[in-house]
């Protein structure tokens, strides 16, 4: 990691205590009731409705962990988990969407002042879409830069978006400099959008293609994944709060966790609230009094909230560690990057026996269980939840072997 800057400091603390980051969770789940009204048309726009991005806006969510300097909340990092938590209650599209284009105002902050100033001194309030795929771009060193070309999928609510993040592989015609990992910030009307979102889960999201062909990258408007793994970074000199000391891809999983979690306790909710109620068609018994569903509700509910318990934490323990100037070793890089995968997968596995559970009550496309099944597996498709992954890494690294994660 090069060293940038100065040590990172504590700055002023904004985490789950304090009164700013209640007021700012408080808003999210005060949007729960017409963002859940809302989600069906979200689901046929294939995108955010415009008034969803108006309501996410006013609340200020966009910008929880964007720098107090331009305006933003700087909140702790574990407030991305909450928020997404709170929106994925109503909708996760709308959760997903929040949880990614908040996380690139977080990882702005850490590009060069240059970059910062593009973007945010043009329009603080200026979304952020990403592809973090590295494989699908390539760059050539330039002169003051680098000329980049590539195909990203997955890119969520780009057309949103007034810029981009996109990763790319450097290469160099000097085989002993090797390749680098790096990601470029790029003008909208330097990309093409390509419209390929026609998906069963996250249908929400328009997460698009995007097409650059040989697009000169000025040095500044990039950064090294390398200088993103912990401690001062290139955007450290204007923002020296360790929240931007954070190691990005070690966390990865905990800027989307969030969603499948807000999901996972809707579906619960929905479920006892149902059971309360309701009688089966088959023999008029109460679903309240069989200890099917009284077991059902139980390891529900216990996996949803192990699954809370670990993201929070992790996110939480990770700021304290910034704010001490500690890098963690690689061996807490991994377990990061697997309590993350294995968090959602719990998420996910709440949901599917709930929807088990529900019968045929479940195949209705009125209701919200289907989308909430559907979503739940759509979160979980992600790489950042792929627990064979993760574990496999986090294995290789306990016994001694090298990691196979060439973010961290």
């Amino acid at each position: 990691m090069a060293e940038h800057g100065r040590k990172p400091d504590a700055g002023s603390p904004a985490g789950p205590g304090s009164d700013s980051y209640a007021a700012m969770v408080a808003r999210a789940k005060a949007l729960i009731p017409e963002l859940r009204d809302r989600a069906s048309k979200t689901e046929q726009l294939r995108r955010l409705p415009p008034e969803t991005e108006r309501d996410l806006h006013d609340a200020g969510l966009f910008r929880v962990v964007q720098p107090k300097r331009v305006g933003g909340a700087e909140l702790d990092y574990v407030a991305l988990v909450d928020c997404a938590d709170a929106l994925g209650q109503a909708d996760a599209s709308v959760a997903w969407n929040f949880a990614n284009l908040a996380s690139h105002h977080w990882m702005l902050g850490m590009f060069d002042k240059h970059a910062q100033d593009a973007v945010w001194g043009r329009n603080a309030d200026a979304l952020i879409a990403s592809s973090f795929i590295f494989p699908a771009g390539r760059a050539r060193k330039a002169e003051g830069g680098y000329v980049l070309s590539g195909h990203w999928p997955f890119s969520s609510g780009v057309e949103s978006c007034d810029w981009n993040m996109l990763a790319g592989v450097v290469s160099s015609d000097d085989e002993a400099e090797g390749i680098q990992y790096r990601i470029f910030l790029l003008n909208r009307s330097e990309y093409r959008i390509n419209d390929t979102w026609n998906a069963t889960g996250l249908c929400g999201t328009g997460s698009n293609d995007v097409w650059v062909e040989d697009c000169f990258v000025a040095e500044n408007m990039t950064v090294a994944v390398s200088d993103l793994t912990g401690g001062p970074t290139p955007g450290s000199a204007v923002n020296p709060n360790a929240l931007y000391a954070l190691p990005v891809f070690s966390l990865f999983p905990y800027v989307l966790s969030g969603v499948g979690l807000g999901n996972a306790q809707a579906c619960l909710d929905d479920y006892v609230e149902l059971a309360r109620h309701r009688a089966s068609t088959y023999n008029r018994a109460k679903l309240s009094d069989l200890q099917t569903t009284q077991i059902k509700i139980a390891e529900a509910s216990a996996k949803i909230d192990a699954a809370r318990l670990v993201m929070r934490t992790n996110c939480i323990d990770a700021m304290a560690e910034a704010r001490r100037g500690h890098i963690p070793d690689l061996a807490v890089k991994t377990r990061l990057r697997r309590d993350g995968a294995f968090a959602v997968n719990l998420c996910t596995e709440a949901v599917s026996l709930l929807f088990a559970a529900s019968g045929a009550r479940s195949l209705f496309t009125s209701g919200a269980l289907q989308r909430q099944f559907r979503d739940a597996h759509a979160v979980n498709s992600h790489l950042a939840f792929n627990f064979d992954t993760a574990g496999t890494n986090y294995g290789r690294v306990a016994l001694g072997l090298p990691s196979e994660n060439l973010t961290l």
